[in-house]
């Protein structure tokens, strides 16, 4: 059997992968993540193409790009979508999997959405205890960086940090270890899933519609022209959301 990962560049796609791999049950023939082609980034977490394109290549696996216009509606993502599941479908993929823990209306968005398409939706690590699944990702040398924030919920000090113990030592009461709730989203640049670690360096941090992102460049880069990367002052204008709305896409978290 043969599935898509939805990939978002974080630590709990990162650990998806890596338990998918490990219970060898089937074959993650691919990384599905849209792209916002304005600004190429990751739509949700705000990562930069060249930093996915890294990734994947340290996982081995190929990237599904869905290219997503911005700004974007509903409308347009649910059809862009629809074609890529079609595409997946007829390439011999049977499902796609998800790395979500929790959050009942999320999952239930993404069954519905995949109702019908050929494809089935899985979750891996749904369920888990966030505080144990943090410690095992650690445990297991998963790294990742802290790159976007809500500050309504999560201390923005901690933005453009390691997400390591020493953060989580200092959690408020109530945040949920793995940002499961929107705290905070993050960018994984080490783990068992990847055959080096990806060498990254700190960019930018800025405040775009009540969100706080922290850019992260190769290390690679720092030789290169900020035009290079679509430096403009507006440049995290449309990180945290593809476009305003009261509903997750299909491919986000």
């Amino acid at each position: 059997m043969k599935i898509l990962l939805s990939w978002s560049s974080g630590k709990d796609s990162a650990w998806t992968l890596h338990v998918l791999r490990q219970r060898g049950e089937v074959e993650v023939a691919g990384l599905l993540t849209t792209i916002n082609t304005h600004f190429q980034r990751v739509a949700m977490h705000g990562t930069r193409h060249e930093l996915l394109k890294l990734q994947a290549d340290a996982a081995g696996l190929p990237l599904w790009e869905v290219p997503l216009p911005w700004p974007c509606s509903n409308e347009q993502y649910e059809r862009l979508m629809s074609a890529a599941c079609a595409k997946a479908v007829a390439h011999g993929i049977s499902g796609i999997a998800f790395g979500d823990l929790f959050l009942e209306d999320v999952r239930r968005y993404r069954e519905e959405r995949l109702l019908g398409t050929g494809l089935k939706p899985t979750f891996p690590i749904w369920g888990r205890n966030t505080h144990g699944l943090i410690s095992e990702m650690l445990d297991a040398g998963v790294r990742a960086r802290i790159v976007c924030v809500d500050p309504s919920k999560f201390p923005a000090e901690f933005l453009g940090r390691d997400l390591d113990r020493d953060v989580l030592s200092k959690l408020p009461a109530g945040t949920d270890p793995c940002g499961e709730n929107g705290e905070f989203h993050t960018f994984a640049y080490a783990g068992p899933v990847f055959s080096e670690p990806i060498a990254i360096e700190a960019g930018e941090i800025v405040t775009r519609d009540g969100f706080s992102y922290a850019d992260v460049l190769p290390v690679d880069s720092k030789d290169r022209a900020p035009e290079d990367f679509g430096e403009t002052p507006d440049s995290f204008s449309s990180l945290g959301r593809v476009v305003a709305r009261p509903r997750v896409h299909l491919l986000e978290r």
